[in-house]
């Protein structure tokens, strides 16, 4: 099995195989807990307009939107974890658009078959892989805005590789120095944007034992 690790909207453009595309702050993070609570499908969606118009078509729809780590007004939920820790999505279909992670999904057209990545559910990940057992391999870390690099987003991807080589890796202080870098915006008292419950929403590893695969169902992409 040759395992590939790239990074962000480029990456996803080059990875083959079995593609994880990654986004642990926090798209696929929330996703996860999305279908934790109930939820039926989720859509992703790559443009804002599409999104709107989706959600215009199936207004019971939830639509999550997020740019720049921020809600996009006119959704009925961000990006965030925290904000749906006490509510029930059970038999709902969600519309999901991100500047990261969505934009992964859409950009990954050389894959042979996408699931999503996140702490979350990486053993599971794992473990899903290896029983597909594929050739190739590709972990995509889509970081910030799907431009530059994001930590926690890397950390993922070689923390699931370890996994797939049977290696040690110290996820614990990987974590911990999140903290300090890309985390650190989640902690910062003066912040408005990002809520500081997400951070350890987004950090609790293996809290899942299924992963998100990535289905086409004839009209546009959805992830079950």
């Amino acid at each position: 099995m040759k395992i590939e690790i790239l990074e962000c909207i480029e990456g996803a453009k080059k990875a083959e195989g079995l593609t994880v595309i990654i986004d642990v702050f926090r798209a696929f993070s929330l996703e996860a807990y999305l279908f934790s609570k109930g939820a039926l499908r989720i859509i992703p969606v790559g443009q804002l307009e599409s999104a709107f118009a989706l959600k215009k078509e199936h207004p019971d729809w939830p639509l999550f939107g997020e740019r720049k780590g921020a809600q996009v007004e006119g959704c009925d939920f961000g990006n965030s974890p925290s904000q749906i820790k006490d509510l029930d999505f059970t038999g709902k279909t969600c519309i999901h658009t991100t500047s990261a992670g969505t934009q992964g999904i859409v950009n990954a057209t050389k894959a042979d078959a996408i699931i999503t990545g996140s702490l979350v559910n990486a053993a599971a990940i794992a473990r899903y892989i290896e029983a597909k057992n594929p050739e190739q391999v590709s972990l995509v870390a889509m970081g910030n805005q799907g431009v530059s690099r994001a930590d926690e987003d890397v950390l993922c991807a070689r923390y699931i590789k370890s996994l797939l080589e049977h290696s040690d890796f110290d996820l614990a202080s990987g974590i911990e120095a999140l903290k300090e870098t890309d985390g650190k915006k989640f902690l910062d008292p003066n912040n408005l944007i990002f809520p500081r419950d997400d951070f350890f929403f987004a950090t609790q590893v293996n809290q899942f034992d299924f992963v998100i695969e990535v289905k086409d169902d004839g009209n546009q992409k959805v992830f079950c």
